[in-house]
């Protein structure tokens, strides 16, 4: 595991199974990605493989990276017909690896340091008219409030976890980051409960 904080990451795999996310994740992307009638995607920090597996089960064309070469090591374990590769989204992966109509990032940007590198590399990532599904911890108002009323503070914005969620995104910041790109804003899901207290929000996004 790297020592650059760029790059480093707090997940030590053991397994391929999948994370707990997803749950609640994998319908409605695989639904988002039917819709779109995008079969080939780029999975951007794929982590154990375990979605990447989940979209080649449903009959789609598979890339991604990911900073964990324990996760990498597990993902190939279990599929290893899977491309899946060590990679951030500090490096030209588009240079590496071409260009897809659709790229995936599940749980992902709240662990970016530098997120503005990171929304560039999908942009490259894309083809003219591709989209970016991108999912990350959802805070609105209402649900903050039910995290301090509660006392859940501490445990939901990990302080002690090292290289954890450093970057809590609203529905307003993580679309400006993207349009800053030039990638505007098509569709918002919040999944997991209510949408008020929802775990998860997907942002979809186009490349021009």
């Amino acid at each position: 595991m790297s020592d650059d904080p760029r790059i480093a990451i707090d997940y030590q795999y053991d397994t391929a199974e999948a994370a707990h996310t997803q749950a609640y994740l994998a319908t409605p992307v695989v639904k988002i990605l039917g819709e779109l009638q995008a079969t080939k995607v780029f999975d951007l920090g794929c982590g154990n493989g375990a979605f990447a597996r989940h979209l080649k089960e449903r009959g789609f064309s598979v890339v991604g990276v990911d900073p964990s070469a324990e996760g990498i090591n597990e993902a190939r374990k279990a599929d290893s017909t899977l491309r899946l590769e060590v990679g951030s989204a500090y490096e030209p992966l588009e240079s590496r690896f071409g260009v897809f109509p659709a790229v995936v990032s599940l749980e992902v940007v709240e662990h970016v340091y530098y997120p503005r590198k990171y929304a560039k590399a999908i942009f490259d990532l894309l083809e003219p008219g591709g989209h970016a599904i991108i999912s990350t911890p959802y805070h609105g108002y209402l649900k903050n409030l039910v995290i301090a009323l509660t006392g859940k503070a501490d445990s939901h914005y990990t302080a002690l976890w090292d290289h954890g969620h450093i970057k809590f995104w609203s529905i307003a910041t993580l679309s400006r980051l993207f349009i800053e790109q030039g990638m505007p804003l098509e569709k918002v899901l919040r999944v997991g409960r209510i949408p008020v207290l929802a775990k998860s929000m997907i942002l979809v996004f186009r490349k021009p």
